[in-house]
């Protein structure tokens, strides 16, 4: 049951309302009282933008004022508003089973209306979000949802046939299996985590996508002996590293309001020693790919200059040379930047390091 209240518990109340009509409409919320009705109908209806900024953004006052000190109050206020809204519903061929063109014309007989994602050149954006479990298309291990920008983040490690390769935070694997169909099913993948639950996830997906390349491995933490026996010898490392999760709040809202300046410095300490581990397993002229969903410099840019330091046998390689590498169109800097109301996917951020020769 929804309850009038008053001062500043009404205000943020009606932060929690303005998102919840946002995402659906009054009519479609089951089991309201005539008087809900009206209470949410007027509530909509106060003019936001007299409302204090940080309750106009649906941001805590740390998170908008960090982003304003670097950004500019525009340019927050536009990412806070991308971030309000719901996300699209992202999709990626999986290259050996089958060609983007094909997937969409085999959507549009379903009838799935989708179009081709703009920078990477496996994806699909679905135009509604149907249901796809029971689609052949996914059942074959065709198809598997993906943002777009995660799906850049895979590519950019720029994998290549017969090597060796290790995706140190793998989770539920999604860029796992991107890394394999780039691979073309050929050498040696490793997909490590320290969580044998999310790994359990990458069990179904693995058995449809028809990759034998991949190699699920549960490891204690990042200095665990099973990632010490393959320090030198890989050729590409992603870390996809443990972080606010703050580039995907259409997707997770609740995460901003769960995170603080104390949980994302705790998360500093974790992404820099992860990403030095991570480090020990490049061999001599290969890569390391640094990411995070977040668009925080604190968890991005910083943790790899201060890395940079500390490991003077590593160089950055500029974003712009290795997104023409992999002949994607797109200019984002020294680093990938991708953020949700500039390219219209998730936030993003990467770095790719290469160790000297």
């Amino acid at each position: 049951m929804l309850t009038a209240v008053s001062g500043a518990a009404a205000a943020q109340s009606n932060v929690t309302v303005y998102g919840l009509i946002d995402t659906v409409s009054i009519e479609s919320i089951a089991g309201l009282s005539p008087e809900e009705v009206e209470w949410l109908t007027r509530t909509a209806q106060i003019d936001r933008n007299k409302l204090p900024l940080a309750m106009r953004a649906n941001m805590p006052p740390w998170l908008l004022d960090k982003l304003i000190a670097r950004d500019g109050e525009a340019a927050a206020m536009e990412l806070a508003a991308a971030l309000n809204q719901p996300a699209p519903l992202d999709l990626r061929v999986n290259a050996i089973k089958a060609n983007r063109e094909d997937v969409m014309a085999a959507l549009a007989a379903a009838p799935i209306l989708c179009e081709a994602t703009p920078y990477s050149p496996l994806g699909l954006r679905v135009i509604k979000k149907p249901a796809l479990q029971n689609l052949p298309l996914f059942k074959d291990g065709a198809i598997e949802v993906q943002d777009e920008g995660s799906q850049l983040l895979a590519q950019i490690v720029g994998v290549k046939r017969g090597e060796m390769v290790v995706d140190f935070c793998a989770g539920a694997g999604g860029k796992t299996l991107a890394l394999g169909a780039a691979m073309r099913n050929t050498g040696r993948l490793y997909a490590f985590d320290i969580s044998e639950k999310r790994l359990a996830k990458l069990k179904p997906r693995l058995a449809r996508s028809g990759l034998s390349n991949v190699h699920p491995v549960m490891i204690a933490h990042e200095n665990d002996a099973k990632v010490k026996r393959l320090a030198g010898k890989i050729d590409r490392v992603l870390v996809d590293a443990p972080c606010s999760g703050l580039g995907t709040l259409r997707r997770n809202p609740d995460m901003k309001w769960r995170q603080t300046v104390e949980t994302v410095a705790e998360m500093n300490v974790k992404q820099i020693s992860i990403l030095t581990s991570a480090a020990r397993l490049v061999k001599a002229g290969g890569r390391l790919v640094y990411g995070t969903c977040s668009f925080l410099n604190e968890e991005n840019e910083d943790i790899v200059t201060e890395f940079l330091q500390a490991n003077p046998d590593f160089t950055l390689v500029p974003m712009n040379t290795v997104l023409a590498e992999q002949k994607i169109d797109l200019d984002t800097g020294e680093y990938l930047k991708m953020l949700p109301h500039v390219h219209h996917t998730d936030g993003f951020f990467a770095a790719v390091l290469e160790r000297k020769k």
